[in-house]
């Protein structure tokens, strides 16, 4: 670009702002118009991708290659004898690691239908009792930040330990406390404290409703103790870790081929997988998003009308000024690049502005909900050049009607 085209469009630019400021009103309405705009739209991303991220930090709570099986008791047909089992045993076990490629780890997970209660010192609490093996931890993506994890030597002598949640360790011992070798009471079974889980948090998925379980309320025990309680070498829950995300799929048949062939078909199963609860909440959050962002494009469209009304108004006034500009030479493109840069300046001051407020309305609510929701960045450039957009397409009428006046006509109109 020459030297002569900077001055000239400097030129215009400087016209632009002047004749913006004669009619302040108006223009601030419109600035607030597309200010509004913007802002929904950047409180529509960083809610969005910042829920987004802490879905997926809390569905990574269980391990994101992780895989359920279990029985299916429902029978459509009523007439039918109920089969008798969980239709998995102990005895599948000793043939899953050599026949399913796919699945790298597997734990059996055994429970009871209702709350546990357990007591220690003269306190009781309400748990989620559960007898499991020894890569149960590693594929729940658990941690242990006091004790130990269940040995193998735990399992085989059914040795009655246990590893406690945060909050039960709370509730019967004291936040903070220290309750390794404390001995909890399930009955009449005695079980010795060896660990204790870190904090999960589920928050988000809970007030969703697709996840009501406590999972800081866990105790873990041996599931071979469990079942001893019990007499029976059921299975309730068979959980495992594929090979990769991808081989969730494969991993499921795997498994469930080799029960209908131990169990000659007599039972059916219901299958999990991560996979399926990361596709339902990307639904959820698309919709979402979805439903937001129709509001704040019509806040923008609701703006890019305010501009184009100036920007009507603006030429219906200027009309004998247009035409003297016109008779002493000015061009077409000149009037329509004036007429355009106003339009501009002004979407421009109003995206600046509402991408400022959206940053502050940002940190206003993760500051109220208690969630660190962050500043989606992407938004707030996405908002600018929307802005721009907005103001070059509202404002692009006027100004064609205003560089196509004849000079004649414009400087007879009154």
């Amino acid at each position: 670009m020459s030297a002569l085209h900077v001055s000239i469009f400097h030129d215009v630019f400087l016209q632009a702002i002047s004749s913006l400021k004669e009619n302040r009103m108006r223009t601030v309405l419109s600035i607030l118009g597309i200010t509004i705009g913007i802002c929904a739209v950047m409180v529509v991303g960083t809610v969005s991708q910042g829920v987004k991220r802490y879905i997926y930090q809390e569905l990574d709570t269980y391990g994101l290659e992780t895989l359920w099986i279990y029985r299916k008791w429902e029978d459509e047909n009523p007439f039918r004898s109920v089969r008798e089992g969980s239709g998995i045993d102990n005895d599948d076990l000793k043939y899953m690691r050599a026949c399913c490629a796919s699945v790298k780890k597997v734990t059996p997970v055994v429970y009871s239908d209702s709350d546990v209660k357990i007591r220690s010192k003269g306190n009781f609490s309400k748990v989620n009792l559960e007898g499991v093996g020894v890569h149960y931890v590693d594929i729940n993506n658990d941690r242990i930040m006091q004790g130990r994890d269940l040995h193998l030597e735990d399992i085989q002598r059914r040795k009655p330990v246990a590893i406690i949640g945060t909050k039960i360790r709370d509730e019967l011992f004291g936040a903070n406390s220290n309750p390794l070798k404390e001995v909890l009471r399930w009955g009449d079974v005695r079980l010795t404290i060896v660990g204790v889980l870190e904090n999960k948090n589920r928050d988000i998925l809970s007030q969703l409703g697709t996840d009501d379980y406590d999972v800081n309320k866990r105790v873990l025990i041996p599931y071979t103790l469990y079942q001893q309680q019990f007499g029976s070498k059921d299975i309730h829950t068979l959980q495992a870790e594929a090979i990769s995300v991808s081989e969730t799929k494969k991993a499921l048949k795997e498994l469930t081929d080799l029960l209908n062939h131990r169990h000659n078909s007599r039972f059916e199963y219901v299958t999990e997988s991560m996979e399926g609860w990361i596709t339902t909440a990307e639904d959820l959050l698309r919709n979402i998003s979805f439903v937001g962002l129709i509001a704040a494009l019509i806040s923008l469209l609701v703006g890019g009308m305010g501009i184009m009304n100036i920007m009507s108004t603006s030429v219906v006034e200027r009309t004998r000024e247009i035409g003297v500009r016109k008779a002493l030479g000015a061009y077409r493109r000149d009037i329509l690049v004036q007429f355009l840069l106003e339009a501009t300046v002004v979407s421009v001051i109003g995206g600046i502005l509402g991408m400022i407020l959206g940053i502050f309305a940002g940190f206003g609510i993760s500051y109220l909900s208690g969630y660190d929701l962050g500043v989606s960045w992407s938004s707030a450039f996405l908002a600018v050049l929307v802005s721009i957009a907005v103001g070059m397409v509202s404002g692009y009428y006027p100004a064609y009607r205003a560089a196509s006046l004849k000079p004649v006509d414009a400087l007879r109109y009154e």
